[in-house]
């Protein structure tokens, strides 16, 4: 018997396929026949190119219907999706590809020539394109094939896909996310959240990130809900379609915005039932006002790319500000101490976690992989939290300096690797301070040398060039010294308190 995810969604298709699965902000349907068409002959037109059950397909294209189609192409023919963030420079896509040695790399017909040369490099024998309205390479050769490409059938250790996570060494790892990961983790959102087939989902969020894949796609298709379809967060757009939706998805950002502006109130959120927030801590002042201003408290939860979503404020019952929520049903969590011993409640220590959401592993790091988890199979999470006396988590702090701006994460290290290349800089520290929008802005503190020092828009033009937009300081200060403790260790903690108030709004 195949445990394949795509067969799992496929069962919870709606019976009657020319249900709207989605609708773009343009008005184009696509129905839940047009979506399996379409990416049976997407698995056709990649199989007949060589690519076979178990390889990867790096993909970095913009969001689209057929982006999203390419996904469900991967899941029926057994292939590995690897999703890359549209703002990867070039030298982070040559990585990834080096690293991963995916059969195939899917990316915008502006990047062909890049690509093709990165692929050439390491040895990746097919490109093909995908632009945002859904053409290309790809979707001629798709066009040309035959629906007829059957379910690849898997066992649910398979991988069904691999998305890269950084690391404080600055180079990203692969988690490797399998068949049972990602069905056992949907299943438990769509009931947990009360997902049925009458939902329609405001989708807002990029499908390069476990949130807007993983969780907001799974939920839908699990249900075998509608979707409405937006290419990225338009406050306008958002606000215009609330009115048709029941449910919305956002990272803080998403709910800052919305609330700068009384056009958002609780007419607009009538026929709303759930909002979820998530891939950033929400401050509590936001969730205070989101709920005064509309009626709905805001349902936070809190995942990792190596292991999907973990718990979450209850459907029914107190959602509490400045908590992550409990665990969610097939997920266990506790908080132990550096010898991976169990604490008490309200003790506070790592959170650790465990259940078939957990991933296989780094690809490729067996060592790593190793490091991550206890000797009785607990997954490390590297965050700080504590349990209280009603079972809720608050996470109190990162133990690994990561800074989340905007939703997504950002590893000091391959920040400060950046930075430390160029001439005229002795060294480096990267830290995330508050913002008022982003939830953390990146900061470098740089300690320039005597002759030849780069100034603030050198840095960040370097930055620009070399790694995605989210990743580059917002701002850059040079200092004499990094301030550090007696073992030598740069105090990020002294370098955050002393900037902690450079975006607070004036007056």
């Amino acid at each position: 018997m195949t445990e394949s995810l795509y067969t799992l969604l496929e069962s919870r298709f709606p019976a009657d396929r020319t249900k709207v699965l989605l609708e773009t902000d343009a008005g184009t349907r696509f129905t839940y026949g047009e979506a399996e068409a379409a990416a049976t002959r997407m698995a056709r037109a990649l199989a007949d190119r060589g690519v076979k059950a178990g390889d990867r397909v790096a993909v970095q294209v913009d969001k689209s219907p057929a982006a999203l189609f390419l996904y469900l192409a991967c899941l029926r023919a057994g292939f590995v999706f690897l999703p890359m963030n549209t703002a990867y420079r070039p030298d982070e896509v040559d990585y990834l590809v080096g690293n991963a040695e995916p059969a195939a790399v899917i990316c915008r017909p502006a990047d062909e020539e890049i690509v093709r040369g990165i692929a050439d490099r390491h040895g990746t024998p097919l490109v093909l394109t995908l632009d945002a309205d859904g053409a290309g390479s790809l979707a001629d050769a798709a066009a040309e094939a035959p629906a007829d490409f059957p379910v690849a059938a898997c066992a649910a250790d398979d991988l069904a896909a691999m998305l890269y996570t950084s690391g404080t060494t600055g180079k990203p790892k692969g988690a490797m996310l399998t068949q049972r990961n990602l069905a056992a983790n949907g299943l438990d959102l769509v009931e947990s959240w009360r997902f049925t087939a009458d939902d329609v989902l405001l989708h807002a969020l990029p499908i390069f990130h476990a949130h807007g894949l993983f969780v907001a796609c799974h939920c839908v298709l699990l249900a075998g809900a509608s979707m409405l379809w937006l290419p990225g967060f338009d406050r306008a757009s958002v606000i215009r379609l609330l009115p048709r939706a029941t449910t919305f998805m956002g990272v803080p950002t998403f709910y800052t915005r919305l609330l700068d502006g009384d056009d958002f109130d609780r007419d607009v959120c009538a026929g709303m039932r759930l909002f979820t927030a998530g891939s950033a801590p929400l401050l509590a002042e936001t969730h205070e006002a989101f709920e005064a201003r509309t009626g709905h408290a805001i349902l936070e939860r809190y995942g990792m790319t190596e292991t999907g979503m973990l718990t979450g404020n209850p459907y029914d019952g107190d959602r509490r500000p400045g908590s992550v929520g409990v665990p969610f049903p097939r997920v266990e969590v506790r908080i132990a101490d550096d010898q991976d011993r169990p604490l008490g409640r309200t003790e506070i220590g790592g959170i650790q976690v465990r259940g078939p959401n957990v991933m296989k592993g780094y690809w490729r790091l067996p060592e790593k992989t190793a490091e991550e988890f206890t000797a009785d199979g607990w997954f490390r999470t590297g965050d700080v939290g504590r349990i209280d006396d009603r079972g809720y988590l608050f996470i109190v702090g990162r133990a690994k300096d990561l800074v989340i701006s905007g939703g997504y994460n950002v590893y000091p290290k391959e920040v400060e690797s950046v930075i430390d290349e160029l001439p005229g800089v002795v060294e480096s520290a990267v830290i995330g301070v508050p913002h008022p929008d982003f939830g953390e802005a990146v900061v470098a503190v740089v300690v320039p040398a005597a002759e030849g020092a780069p100034d603030e828009a050198a840095v960040i033009a370097h930055c620009k060039a070399h790694l995605a937009n989210y990743k580059t300081p917002k701002r850059v200060f040079f200092v004499p010294a990094l301030p550090r403790n007696t073992m030598g260790k740069v105090q990020k903690a002294q370098l955050r308190e002393q900037n902690a108030a450079l975006f607070a709004p004036v007056g």
